[in-house]
């Protein structure tokens, strides 16, 4: 193992210069995108919308390959389709998204996300605005009760998919958080018809365990996506939430 303590510095030197190049080529994709999904959105409306979207996540993927990055996608064949689906994860980084949008298109993945995203992002914070996903003021807890009830109603409706990391905040070393259990229980309350799609993410936090510059490189991604749960197999909400929340973590690896 001696060759480690001699690689592992040189590892970190050569994630420099791979991390300027990274970020000017994921900026440029933001921006060039940015106009192209405008004008999709007011112009022909959600599906050509969603469909950049979901091609600049696609982009945004290869980018990393200039850090050398690698995902695996298992259980693709646990994804339903034409329903309403509650996509459960634990959150590891910014990373975890990028896969979820373009892997899991299908789906029409939507998201809870901080308030502070939807503004000042190119592309991203458009996004979020318009396409479908909601935001959320932390510090205000009716807000984002509120915002998160009417994103279910919005998947119940139209039979699309919200994304929710019940931890809450971005596990820095992988492991795993308790579940914070109010938003998943407004999301299942709202759409009563919904598949709950558990995931477990794995690899992600690496990207940023330097923090965020220099950023990881050599990582491996991996999603694994469970069989779906059906709400009425459980009577309990809570019960439903615990068995999902011990799926997930049985396959985090640390």
């Amino acid at each position: 193992m001696r060759w480690f303590f001699y690689f592992y510095p040189m590892k970190r030197l050569l994630a420099y210069p791979l991390t300027v190049l990274y970020f000017l080529a994921f900026g440029l994709c933001l921006v060039v995108f940015h106009p192209i999904q405008v004008l999709a959105f007011k112009v022909f409306g959600y599906e050509p919308h969603r469909r950049v979207v979901a091609f600049l996540n696609g982009c945004l993927m290869a980018t990393t390959r200039i850090l050398g990055t690698r995902y695996t996608i298992s259980g693709m064949a646990n994804l339903p389709q034409n329903k309403a689906v509650i996509l459960v994860a634990n959150h590891q980084s910014m990373y975890d998204i990028l896969p979820i949008i373009w892997r899991l298109r299908s789906l029409h993945p939507k998201f809870v996300s901080k308030a502070s995203l939807g503004k000042g992002i190119p592309s991203v914070s458009y996004n979020l605005r318009h396409g479908g996903s909601v935001l959320i003021n932390r510090g205000d807890g009716r807000q984002a009760v509120a915002a998160i009830a009417g994103l279910g109603t919005y998947i119940e409706k139209y039979q699309r998919c919200a994304v929710i990391f019940p931890e809450g905040t971005r596990s820095r070393d992988g492991k795993p958080k308790p579940f914070q259990r109010t938003g998943l229980k407004v999301l299942l309350k709202k759409a009563p018809s919904a598949l709950v799609l558990p995931v477990t993410i794995n690899g992600s936090w690496k990207m940023v365990r330097w923090g965020q510059f220099p950023l990881g490189i050599g990582n491996r991604i991996e999603l694994i996506i469970h069989p779906v749960v059906v709400q009425g197999t459980y009577s309990d909400t809570e019960d439903l939430i615990t068995a999902v929340e011990t799926t997930i973590g049985a396959s985090i690896q640390v």
